[in-house]
């Protein structure tokens, strides 16, 4: 059995990070390190006071120490991490643009006054939670131990639950939305044989690239791993098949021309012993 300090290292970046920083957010809050409204989203005071830093620090925040926080906690360590060792493997831009995509819809969806939120960590969390159930609908999932589902129901009976439990739904309904806009764009609509292609930018993988240099962080810059692998493999191919064929080609060419000296040898001497033996006797 694994140590916590063993699990925290085996975590991968990208969900270790955000779930590390969304735990430190709600721990200073519990000290009263500072205001929770001062990083909350609002966007009066982000363009007329250009307090930008809300536009971020929203998503960090959880709530207090409860339940409640303590599943979302939850579902970034398995839901989270699962996609990130999953379908996710060795593309990590791929899956910080997620985060990103994800951030930026969710600001334009509460740019609405009726879905607006002052926190938007709950939907970013909720997000996560749908695109997995989109990778894995067939896995099977226990609600608290006492319902059984599959994989493609989890957002629904996660909103169920904060229905029965009283918390606000609507946060629920937004990372619902825009963790469906994602998955359209990325898998269904590419699958429908759309000629619009949503990828990842490239000023993603150099982000990801520098930061991960000297870690152990995989970046692609395509979003297909199994694509960077064959042409990696390719290029090395190229230059050891080039040396191989043509060390190989002249080494049949030598045993070739070895070969037949050496046969037409044996061959001449054959007939001059026959020569000789006929002119003998005769």
């Amino acid at each position: 059995m694994s140590t916590p300090a063993e699990y925290y290292r085996s975590l991968p970046p990208v969900s270790k990070i955000y779930g590390v920083a969304c735990l430190m957010t709600t721990s200073a809050f519990y000290l009263q390190l500072y205001d929770a409204w001062n990083i909350a989203l609002d966007y009066g005071a982000v363009f007329k006071r250009l307090q930008v830093w809300r536009l971020i620090t929203n998503f960090f925040f959880l709530g207090p120490f409860s339940l409640p926080f303590a599943v979302r906690l939850i579902m970034i360590a398995k839901y989270g991490v699962s996609l990130e060792r999953g379908p996710f493997d060795k593309r990590t831009a791929d899956y910080v643009w997620m985060f990103i995509f994800g951030a930026l819809s969710l600001l334009v969806i509460s740019a609405v006054p009726y879905f607006r939120f002052p926190f938007l960590g709950v939907s970013l969390v909720f997000m996560i939670a749908y695109v997995w159930s989109r990778e894995f609908p067939n896995a099977r999932i226990n609600i608290y131990g006492v319902v059984s589902l599959k994989g493609f129901y989890l957002p629904w009976a996660l909103l169920a639950l904060d229905l029965i439990f009283g918390n606000p739904i609507k946060p629920d309904i937004l990372g619902m939305l825009a963790g469906h806009i994602y998955y359209f764009l990325t898998v269904l609509h590419p699958l429908a044989g759309g000629n619009f292609k949503f990828k990842t930018p490239l000023w993603v993988h150099r982000i990801v690239a520098y930061w991960g240099e000297g870690r152990q962080i995989n970046s692609p810059v395509q979003s297909d791993p199994s694509a960077g692998i064959v042409f990696k493999g390719r290029g090395h191919r190229l230059g050891g098949t080039q040396r191989t064929a043509a060390r190989d080609t002249a080494e049949q060419t030598e045993g070739s021309a070895s070969a037949s000296s050496h046969q037409q040898q044996t061959q001449s001497n054959g007939v001059a012993f026959r020569g000789k033996s006929h002119r003998l006797n005769g």
